[in-house]
């Protein structure tokens, strides 16, 4: 068989014929596979063992170096990656710790109102009166010279004015003005206000005390030795009630605005002014008006309302 020419555009754009032929492309490749052959039955002889070791353990060396000095440059990327995995995983851990302060501190508030709230119906029980339960939502302005307090229950509640307001541990005011939704209270130690008590215990005579005077506010919270403390003005001035002696509110039951047996407070000192012969005690009131949040009014048992009323079995109608 005789190979035809072949027939191709050279650079000048025009005709030239060429023999075809494979014969140097085939002889190429036939060395390379020879070559291969030949490595792989030298690779498989252990007769190149040392050579391939002392390649080995001249190279080995030049590896490690290059590898080493190769290292920073290498690891740059891996680097910021890692360092970009350190962020989120902060950012994320930090969210999360946040999150979890938050449920601790709800959790924290939560518990306190709970504990207000059965404190509200220990005192309905020990009181044996019926109780509405409320929230102190605001304080009176200081520029009104009046402590008093808003709560958020009102006429729909059953509450009208001159009603006695008690917390867990004792008398905190009286009911001045109600809506439909809200009341007003005025607080045990402001100036204007005026309760009926009853000292407990024994007189510094040893017997039995019992005395009854008028407990006022001084209006004063905070920078004064008095601040915060009541004084009962005695109706009998020889009495003498001892120091940590209970007072309560005194009536009949049914009294307006302060039903009886209420704790006021304790007494902490008394003194006697010598220019009109008086004896004035002072009382440290048992609620604390700095924090006052859970209150409850008293009311009638048959009173009806729009929330949850405590018995004086302390149970909930």
């Amino acid at each position: 068989m005789v190979r035809k020419p072949r027939e191709r555009l050279n650079r000048r754009g025009s005709l030239e014929t060429s023999a075809g032929g494979g014969g140097p492309k085939r002889s190429w490749l036939i060395v390379l596979i020879l070559c291969c052959a030949i490595l792989a039955t030298l690779d498989q002889t252990p007769v190149l063992e040392p050579a391939r070791t002392a390649v080995g353990e001249v190279l080995s060396p030049l590896e490690t170096g290059a590898a080493m000095v190769a290292r920073p440059f290498t690891g740059v990327p891996e680097w910021f990656d890692t360092r970009d995995d350190l962020r989120e995983r902060l950012a994320g851990l930090e969210a999360e710790n946040s999150k979890l302060r938050r449920q601790v501190e709800v959790t924290d508030y939560g518990r306190a109102k709970l504990a207000e709230y059965e404190s509200i119906t220990r005192a309905a029980e020990d009181l044996g009166y019926a109780l509405v339960p409320a929230r102190v939502t605001a304080f009176g302005p200081a520029q009104t010279f009046n402590r008093t307090v808003t709560i958020d229950a009102g006429s729909a509640a059953g509450i009208r004015s001159d009603m006695s307001v008690v917390t867990g541990d004792g008398l905190a005011g009286r009911v001045l003005r109600v809506t439909k939704t809200s009341a007003t209270v005025l607080l045990i130690v402001d100036a204007a206000s005026v309760v009926g008590g009853r000292v407990g215990g024994a007189d510094t005579a040893g017997k039995k005390s019992g005395q009854v005077g008028m407990v006022r506010g001084s209006g004063v919270v905070a920078g004064r030795s008095d601040a915060g403390l009541l004084t009962l003005d005695l109706i009998d001035q020889s009495a003498a009630p001892l120091k940590g002696d209970t007072v309560v509110t005194w009536g009949d039951g049914r009294a307006a605005p302060y039903v009886s047996g209420l704790p006021i407070g304790e007494v902490t000192d008394t003194f006697s002014s010598v220019r009109d012969s008086s004896r004035t005690v002072r009382i440290k009131p048992y609620v604390d008006f700095g924090s006052l949040d859970v209150v409850g009014v008293v009311v009638p048992n048959d009173t009806l309302s729009d929330r949850a009323v405590v018995t004086p079995e302390g149970e909930l109608r």
